[in-house]
């Protein structure tokens, strides 16, 4: 297994909703943590969720990095509509190939508030 590989596949076939191929990434057992908002999922509750999401979506993998028999990885989701944009950074332990624990960490893409703003602190990325 490639890992790189394997996460920029398995990020393309989260923002497809494909239900029948995201079963395949997961370990039996496999568990799923949402730490923004508190939640725990089976790898099925998972895919669940990913796939009965509303709308259509893209993404696009920004960064993996290897850790060991973990990986990395920053992608950004939005809605085909653009009406949505995040950013997730997760942490994937592979156990036979396959994950077996997923930690996500969503986040809003959006402007700075404006405490910092009036502030005059920080500037765009790009």
């Amino acid at each position: 297994m490639d890992p790189k590989a394997f996460v920029t596949a398995f990020w393309r076939d989260v923002a497809a909703q494909d239900r029948q191929a995201l079963g395949a990434y997961f370990a039996p057992g496999a568990a799923v943590f949402w730490h923004n908002t508190n939640e725990r999922f089976s790898a099925e509750e998972y895919i669940r969720a990913n796939c009965e999401y509303p709308g259509e979506w893209r993404g696009e993998v920004e960064r993996v990095e290897l850790a060991g028999e973990a990986a990395i990885s920053v992608v950004r989701v939005w809605l085909a509509d653009d009406s949505a944009s995040f950013h997730a950074v997760s942490f994937f332990t592979f156990t036979g190939g396959v994950i077996s624990r997923l930690d996500e960490y969503w986040g809003d893409d959006g402007e700075a508030p404006e405490w910092r703003r009036k502030l005059g602190l920080g500037g765009a990325i790009g």
